[in-house]
Parts: C-alpha cells; sequence; structure tokens
C-alpha cells in the first residue's frame, strides 16, 4: 500500500510544475498586467514603467517563472501586490471555507447519489426515470443558475435559509451546515445525478451476477446481500465518479462561492485575476492542483482496499 501511494506521488509532481507553469503562461496572455492595475488609467506612461520595473514585469517571462519556482522552493509563495499580505496567510484564511463547500458537496453527492442509485436498481419503474430526468436536469442546469434560483426561493420568499455569508465550524456546527445548505445543493446537484446513475448501472450488472443468485440461494437476507456484498463489488466505478465530483465541485466552486459571498479560494480567485494578482493566482491553482493530487491518491488507496488486485499493479 506505502509503495502505491509513493508511486502515484512520484507521478504527481510533473503535473504540479505543468499547471504552475500553464497558469503563469495563461496569466501573461491575458490583457494587462499587475502593474496597470495598480496604477490605474490615470497614471503617467513614465511611472508605470518604473512600476514594471519594479514589480520585475520586464524581465523574460521564463525568468519571472524561475523567480516564482525559487521562492517557492525556499517556502515563499509570495505576496499579494495588493494588500501587502503573504499569500499563504491568505489562503490559510480562506481554504477552510472552500474545503467545507467542496466537503460536504462531495458528501452529499455520495449519500444521496448511492442511494437513489440502489434504489433505483432495485425497483427501477418510475424510481428510474426519475434519476434519468434528476441525472438531465442536474447536468443542464448551471451552478451559478442554480444557486441564484434557490436563494430567491428559500432565502427571500420562504426565509428558510441565509442567502449569503459563512459561519466557521467552530463558532457554531449547527449555524455552519445550515450556512452551506443552499451553496451544497446548488453545487451537488448535477453530482448527485451523475452518482445516482452510475450507481444504478453498476448494480444492475452486479445484481446479474451468478455469486448475487448463489448468495440468495444460501438464504442470506436481501439487505445483506445488496449492501454487503453486491454495493461493495459494484463501488470501484462509483468511487471514480465521486473523485470527478469532488474536482469538479472544486472548479465550479469559483461561481458558487461568488453568488453565496462566501469568503473562500473560488472568489479570491476572482478578485484576484482581475487585478491580476499573479502570486495570489499561482497560489490558488497550486493549491487546487494539490488538491486534486490528494484526492487521486485517495482514490487509489479506496480501490486498493475494495479490489487487492491493484496493489499489486
Amino acid at each position: 500500500m506505502l509503495a502505491l501511494i509513493i508511486r502515484r506521488l512520484a507521478y504527481s509532481v510533473p503535473l504540479v510544475f505543468v499547471v504552475t507553469a500553464v497558469t503563469f503562461v495563461l496569466e501573461s496572455l491575458v490583457p494587462g498586467n499587475t502593474a496597470r492595475a495598480l496604477i490605474g488609467a490615470s497614471g503617467s506612461p513614465a511611472a508605470y514603467q518604473d512600476l514594471r520595473r519594479q514589480l520585475g514585469l520586464d524581465e523574460p517571462l521564463w525568468y519571472q517563472y524561475w523567480h516564482y519556482l525559487d521562492g517557492l522552493f525556499h517556502g515563499h509563495m509570495g505576496t499579494s501586490v495588493f494588500t501587502g499580505e503573504a499569500v499563504s496567510t491568505l489562503m490559510a484564511q480562506r481554504l477552510p471555507v472552500t474545503l467545507s463547500l467542496v466537503g460536504l458537496t462531495t458528501l452529499f453527492c455520495a449519500v444521496v447519489g448511492v442511494a437513489l442509485g440502489v434504489v433505483s436498481a432495485l425497483r427501477g419503474g418510475f424510481v428510474g426515470r426519475a434519476v434519468d430526468v434528476l441525472s438531465l436536469g442536474g447536468l443542464a442546469l448551471p451552478g451559478f443558475w442554480l444557486g441564484l434560483a434557490l436563494v430567491y426561493l428559500f432565502a427571500v420568499l420562504v426565509r428558510a435559509f441565509p442567502a449569503t455569508g459563512y459561519v466557521s465550524p467552530t463558532t457554531s456546527p449547527a449555524r455552519w451546515v445550515w450556512s452551506l445548505v443552499l451553496p451544497v445543493v446548488a453545487l451537488g446537484l448535477g453530482g448527485v445525478a451523475s452518482v445516482a446513475k452510475q450507481t444504478r448501472d453498476s448494480m444492475k450488472d452486479t445484481l446479474a451476477q451468478d455469486y448475487v443468485r448463489t448468495l440468495r440461494a444460501c438464504g442470506l437476507r436481501r439487505r445483506s446481500v445488496v449492501w454487503k456484498h453486491a454495493l461493495r463489488n459494484a463501488a470501484i466505478p462509483v468511487v471514480t465518479v465521486v473523485g470527478l465530483v469532488f474536482v469538479g465541485a472544486l472548479s465550479a466552486s469559483v461561481f458558487v462561492e461568488s453568488v453565496f459571498v462566501l469568503p473562500g479560494l473560488g472568489s479570491l480567485a476572482v478578485t484576484a485575476t482581475s487585478q491580476h494578482d499573479i502570486s495570489v493566482i499561482e497560489g490558488i491553482a497550486l493549491c487546487f492542483t494539490l488538491l486534486v493530487v490528494a484526492v487521486n491518491v485517495i482514490l487509489d488507496v479506496v480501490y486498493a482496499l475494495l479490489n487487492p488486485k491493484v496493489r499489486k499493479r
């Protein structure tokens, strides 16, 4: 198991460098730069050129990237030119919000999606058609639009949930969950549909296997056959979809956090991009990449637990 984890981490090292390099290049292609954002439209050309030199923007792009990597190797992720705060400090303040949102969304999709998929596989009929409709609706509706609709329905008309804001779990666990209900539903509806559909298809294939009929013939209770044996064998493709749901929620959180005014990394990314704050953008891209790598390693561990053959690869 340890060898599997080390191998996966080694494979992920080039990905980190590729993502940071691509982010650096793409940011350089966006019209404008940090100096122009700082000095504004009223600044003189001489002041603008002087500020570019101070920020090192007149250096070749490869040199700017190498300077960033050098700081990263020495444990410094850079400093925001607009707030003067260290990027690591900014991210430490906002990372818990994004992890709360994405983590609860993934849990919501996994629990509700698996339950719907199993029921649909066992009963079919109306439940099966409902899962299909949910899949189409969840995948077709954008998260930010759904978020606005949920705010109008459940925060403005019904006043059941808060429209905006975030409560830390250390302040009140109940209010923490309550403040994230609408963002989690907006972010996770499409994920629920994907997990439910994959669970239903995998369970149907598994329930048709000979060993399932043998277990039933031996007198095992249906609940034990379904939840203990069949679901475990059908779980690997479902776990894969849950991992993809996490990655998708991580990227979609940029829009959902803006809709619900959540102080997470997504909203910070929007602000940093509009200001061309390259150190902050690079820090967020690096953080998101490391989260994706961590999720992939966790998935590999789960695969190995579900199927011992994976450990030998």
